[in-house]
C-alpha cells in the first residue's frame, strides 16, 4: 500500500504558492485609535475591497473590543485565504479585560471563514496571562491548525502565561491530529518567545509542546530568566526537532549544568546554522563542552554564527572554540567579546584563527570590562582548569555549580516585601511569578479593602509599589528598566481602571501627587519619600499618553509639575530636567 506524508506534500504547495505574489491589507504604522465599530470602518472597507487577502498587517496600531468585533465581521466573509495575521504592537494602551475580548473576536472571525493562518504574530502586546485566554482559544482552533510561524517576543507572559500558552499549542497539535486535513497534526516551524520571564517552569511546559512537535527549525527565547533546569528540559526537547536551524537563548542563565544538557542534544540536530548562547554565564568549563560538541568530525557543517559572548570564559577554552569552528565552511560570525581570555589568551586565540584560516570571521575582541585588569591572573586561573587533574576539572565544574545554585536560591526567595524594602534592579528580576498579579495581591492584603485593620486604601498601597516599581524606570541595566516598564504600565492600568470603576478619582489624584513629591500631604505620620523621583517621572513620560491614563489624573499633573520640589532649607529642584521633559509630553497630548 503506497503512503504518502501529507505535510510534506502541503509544503511543496505551499512553496509553490509563495512564487506568487502576495496582496493583503497594511495599515501598519498608522497610530490609529480603532475604539468602536465605526473607527474600524476604514479597516473593514479595505479588507472588502481586497481581492485576495493573503496578509492583514495593523501593526502599531490600537484596536478596543467593539473595532476588533467589526473587523472579525469582515474577516468573517473575506478571510478564507488569509495566511498571515501581522498583529505586533496592537493593543497599546487597552485594558487588561478589554484584549482577550479582542482576540476572541477576531478568533471566532477567522474560523468561521475557515481560514488556515500560517503565520501569527503577536510580539510587543503587554497582554500578560491575561490576553492568553483569549489568545488560547484562537491557538486551539482550526485557524491555527496550519500554523507555521508563531510569534510572541515580549508579551510579558509570565510563568502562569508561558503554562498557559503551552496548554493551548497541545490541544491544537491534539485537535488537528483529530480532524482530517491536508497538514495534520500541527507542524509548527518557527517559535519565537523572547523577554516574556518564562522561567523554568513556562521554559519546562514548552518544552512539552516542543517534544510533541518535532517539526521546529528555529527556536528564539532570549531574555526569559530561564536557569539550568528550564535550559535541560528544552535541550531534551530539542533532540527531537533535528530540522532545527536556529537556537537563540541569549541572556539566559545557561550555566556550565544547562550547557552540558545543551551538549547533548547537539549531536541530533545536524542542520543547526545559528547558535546564540551570549550572555549565559557559561563559564569557561560550559564553553568547553559545548565547543567539544560542536567539533565533533562532520558535525554541524551549516553552522554560520556561533556566539558565546559575556559569558566568563576563559583562556582554556580556546583550544576547544577554535577546534569546533575549524572545520566550518559556512561559519561567518564568531562572536567572543566580553569574556576573560586575558592579553595572551587573546593573541593565542587570534593566532590560532590564523591557522585554521578562521579569523575573518572572529568580531571584535573586547574584554569584560570587570574582568580586564586581571589579564595575566585570567590566563593562569583558566588554564589550571584546563589541566589533566581530573580532580582539579571536577573542583571546578562544582563550583560553577554552586554558584548557579546560589543564585537560583536567591532569586526564589525574593517577595513582594523583599522589594519593597529593597527596591533594587536585582531584586525586582529575581522576584518570580507574575509580578503585577503579585503586586496587586499585597496591596489587596495590605490594605482596609482586605483588611480592617490596616490603616491605607488599597489605591495608597499600590501608589506606592507603582513608585518604587517606576523609579527603575531611569536604572542603567536595561533588563531591568524594561521589566521596570512593563511592570508600571500593568499596575497603572489597573490602578486607574480601580479608581474609575469605585469612583474615587479625585482621591487617587490627590495620593498620585503626594508620592510624586509635588503636594505635602496633610498626614503628618505619612512616610517619607524613599524611591527615585527620576524614574518615576521617566515612566510617566510613557504612562500618560496611554488611553486609560485619567484625563483629571492628566491635567492635575500638569498643574503642579512646574512647581520645584523643596529639598532642605533651599528651594532646589534636583528633578528639574526630567519634569521639563515630562511637561513637554503632557503639553503635546
Amino acid at each position: 500500500m503506497t503512503t504518502f506524508n501529507l505535510t510534506e506534500i502541503q509544503e511543496q504547495l505551499n512553496k509553490a504558492s509563495e512564487k506568487t505574489p502576495e496582496s493583503g491589507v497594511s495599515f501598519n504604522g498608522k497610530s490609529l485609535k480603532l475604539n468602536s465599530e465605526a473607527d474600524a470602518e476604514e479597516v473593514v472597507k479595505a479588507i472588502e475591497q481586497c481581492q485576495k487577502l493573503d496578509y492583514l498587517d495593523l501593526e502599531g496600531n490600537t484596536l478596543g473590543p467593539d473595532a476588533a468585533k467589526a473587523v472579525a465581521k469582515a474577516l468573517e466573509a473575506k478571510g478564507s485565504s488569509l495566511k498571515r495575521a501581522l498583529w505586533k504592537d496592537m493593543f497599546t494602551g487597552r485594558m487588561k479585560t478589554e484584549i482577550p475580548l479582542a482576540l476572541e473576536y477576531l478568533g471566532t472571525g477567522l474560523c468561521a471563514a475557515q481560514t488556515r493562518l500560517v503565520e501569527l504574530d503577536l510580539s510587543d502586546n503587554a497582554f500578560g496571562p491575561v490576553g492568553v485566554k483569549g489568545l488560547a482559544t484562537l491557538l486551539s482552533s482550526s485557524a491555527c491548525f496550519t500554523l507555521r510561524e508563531l510569534k510572541l517576543n515580549n508579551n510579558g507572559l509570565g510563568i502562569t502565561g508561558g503554562k498557559m500558552l503551552a496548554k493551548a499549542l497541545l490541544n491544537c497539535h491534539e485537535n488537528s491530529s483529530k480532524e482530517n486535513v491536508e497538514t495534520a497534526p500541527l507542524a509548527l516551524r518557527v517559535f519565537i518567545a523572547g523577554r516574556n520571564r518564562l522561567e523554568n517552569d513556562g521554559a519546562a511546559a514548552l518544552a512539552e509542546v516542543f517534544t510533541k512537535l518535532t517539526t521546529l527549525e528555529e527556536i528564539s527565547m532570549p531574555q526569559n530568566g530561564i536557569y539550568h533546569k528550564g535550559i535541560a528540559a528544552l535541550a531534551q526537547a530539542l533532540s527531537v526537532n533535528p530540522r532545527l536551524k536556529i537556537l537563540n537563548l541569549n541572556d539566559n542563565t545557561v550555566g556550565p549544568e544547562g550547557a552540558r544538557a545543551l551538549a547533548k542534544s547537539l549531536p541530533n540536530l545536524p542542520d543547526l546554522e545559528k547558535l546564540n548562547l551570549g550572555d549565559c554565564l557559561l563559564k569557561t568549563r560550559g564553553a568547553s563542552v559545548l565547543a567539544e560538541a560542536l567539533a565533533n568530525e562532520g558535525a554541524h557543517r551549516n553552522l554560520m554564527e556561533l556566539n558565546l559572548s559575556f559569558n566568563e570564559i576563559g583562556a582554556a577554552s580556546i583550544d576547544a572554540i577554535v577546534a569546533a569552528v575549524a572545520d566550518k565552511q559556512e561559519l561567518t560570525s564568531l562572536v567572543l567579546d566580553g569574556n576573560v581570555f586575558g592579553s595572551k589568551g587573546r593573541e593565542n586565540l587570534e593566532g590560532a584563527l590564523i591557522a585554521s584560516q578562521k579569523l575573518s570571521v572572529l568580531g571584535s575582541l573586547e574584554e569584560n570590562e570587570s574582568e580586564s585588569e586581571g589579564d595575566s591572573e585570567s590566563g593562569e586561573e583558566t588554564e589550571s582548569e584546563d589541566s589533566d587533574d581530573e580532580n582539579k576539572t571536577s573542583e571546578v565544574e562544582k563550583e560553577d555549580d554552586q554558584e548557579i545554585s546560589k543564585i537560583e536560591k536567591d532569586k526564589q526567595n525574593v517577595t513582594v516585601q523583599d522589594f519593597l524594602k529593597n527596591p533594587t534592579a536585582e531584586n525586582l528580576l529575581r522576584l518570580q511569578g507574575d509580578k503585577i498579579q503579585l503586586f496587586l495581591e499585597h496591596a489587596k492584603s495590605q490594605s482596609v479593602n482586605g483588611h480592617e485593620s490596616q490603616k491605607e486604601t488599597y489605591a495608597e498601597v499600590l501608589i506606592r509599589s507603582i513608585m518604587k516599581v517606576s523609579s527603575l524606570c531611569a536604572s542603567g541595566y536595561m533588563d531591568a528598566r524594561i521589566e521596570a516598564e512593563r511592570v508600571t504600565d500593568g499596575l497603572y492600568m489597573e490602578l486607574f481602571a480601580y479608581a474609575t470603576k469605585t469612583d474615587q478619582v479625585s482621591q487617587l489624584n490627590n495620593v498620585f501627587l503626594i508620592n510624586l513629591g509635588l503636594i505635602k500631604s496633610e498626614d503628618k505620620t505619612a512616610g517619607r519619600i524613599d524611591w527615585n523621583l527620576e524614574g518615576c517621572f521617566k515612566a510617566l513620560e510613557k504612562i500618560s499618553t496611554k488611553d486609560y491614563f485619567l484625563t483629571e489624573t492628566r491635567n492635575a499633573l500638569k498643574v503642579f509639575i512646574e512647581l520645584p520640589i523643596k529639598t532642605g532649607k533651599v528651594r532646589v529642584d534636583p528633578f528639574q530636567n526630567v519634569k521639563a521633559s515630562l511637561k513637554k509630553v503632557l503639553d503635546q497630548i
